[in-house]
């Protein structure tokens, strides 16, 4: 058998052999309550332990028939395109092995031989991909609304206005680039109304528009406003795969055709063509269906919650101003933070994130709160008050 058949046909095949020999998750955690479900009010979606990964990848195996790509071309990977490309509204879209090539990638490519590029001081973009703008790109990135979640159409306007003045040589305005929603800014959002603004002006410019859409379903699901209508205002917007998909990486990049065709050889120039994508593309397709839906069931069990919870004199659970699944919790002096988390966690399986010194900390909210009834949540939070 040719080594490219023998590869092509033993990939999936050796899934089920494979997994009796990794130890299951809840025997890996003796902290677990046995046989509970989990929680974890951390983290924007569901991650899995290797073994449950596999598993996952068997029952998609046995009733959706997983295909394998080719250096990201063709079966799961194209199914899982065309998916983003109808969801987004976009003429094509494409797999990227990460969030940081889908951004500066599609950045780069929107501005041309321009290379001011106008950011959110916040943004990951300018915070979080190592200045791979200035070091690879050749780009320079312009700040703006120091330590806010957005700028305003009014500052982007009178940024660009003010350069004449302000510089001796213009190298041009390449693009416009808009986290939404923020993580940096605990996954607050920019509101829709500056986003048509801003989007209206820059087409008045001839200035294209990115969207780092890494969280975007967040925005979504919080908003009530479409991906669609989001993706609509920009030229190019990139959506995660495993910050709430369940993959362990990948990234997909949507937009014009004409922009998408380049991307395959600048993927390969910058060491991100990689031979097979199949089981990340395989696992967020398979999340993909069904997940808006999840999401919106999710923020009514988390208001349930949240609701029943604030009755009690001892703690405080709010949302942020325009935010998304991210919310404030705070106890009385009198609870003991640290024996609340242990008690839900050894308990009850519920996972919560350490409480400060002012006995305040942070819940985020996902898909895992669907894993056990809300009376199961909010007596477990109950009794672990009182330990």
């Amino acid at each position: 058998m040719k080594r490219r058949n023998f590869l092509r046909t033993t990939a999936i095949s050796v899934l089920p052999a494979i997994s009796p020999l990794i130890p299951s998750v809840s025997a890996a955690q003796p902290n677990q309550a046995p046989g509970s479900p989990i929680i974890r009010f951390f983290g924007d979606g569901e991650m899995f332990e290797p073994a449950d990964y596999i598993t996952e990848l068997q029952k998609i195996q046995l009733n959706e028939n997983i295909i394998r790509d080719r250096y990201g071309a063709g079966g799961t990977i194209e199914m899982l395109e065309k998916k983003f490309s109808e969801l987004t509204g976009k003429e094509k879209a494409i797999f990227m092995p990460s969030g940081t090539m889908a951004n500066q990638l599609a950045i780069d490519v929107l501005s041309g031989n321009n290379t001011k590029v106008f950011v959110q001081d916040t943004s990951h973009v300018y915070r979080d991909e190592a200045d791979a703008a200035q070091s690879v790109f050749q780009n320079r990135l312009m700040p703006l609304a120091k330590n806010e979640t957005y700028f305003t159409a009014d500052q982007l306007r009178n940024a660009i206005e003010s350069l004449p003045e302000e510089e001796v040589f213009q190298s041009g305005i390449g693009t416009v680039s808009i986290e939404n929603p923020v993580r940096r800014t605990d996954g607050r959002m920019v509101p829709l109304d500056e986003i048509k603004k801003i989007s209206a002006y820059c087409k008045s410019k001839n200035i294209k528009l990115h969207l780092d859409g890494a969280r975007i379903f967040l925005a979504s699901g919080w908003s009530g406003i479409s991906i669609k209508e989001y993706a609509s205002y920009f030229d190019t917007i990139y959506i995660s795969l495993y910050k709430y998909l369940g993959a362990t990486a990948g990234a997909i990049l949507c937009g014009e055709k004409m922009v998408i065709d380049k991307m395959p050889h600048l993927m390969k120039i910058h060491g991100g063509s990689m031979y097979g994508n199949w089981a990340n593309a395989a696992m967020a397709l398979h999340r993909l269906d069904g997940f808006e839906e999840r999401l919106q069931n999710s923020i009514k069990r988390a208001n349930e919650i949240f609701t029943e919870l604030n009755k009690e004199s001892n703690i405080k659970i709010t949302p942020l101003e325009s935010g998304t699944n991210i919310y404030n919790i705070a106890l009385s002096k009198g609870t003991d933070g640290s024996k609340l988390k242990d008690s839900l966690d050894k308990n009850f399986n519920i996972k919560i994130p350490p409480f400060n010194k002012e006995n305040q900390s942070k819940l985020m909210v996902n898909e895992t709160l669907l894993n056990k009834p809300a009376d199961q949540v909010i007596q477990a939070f109950k009794k672990s008050m009182s330990v």
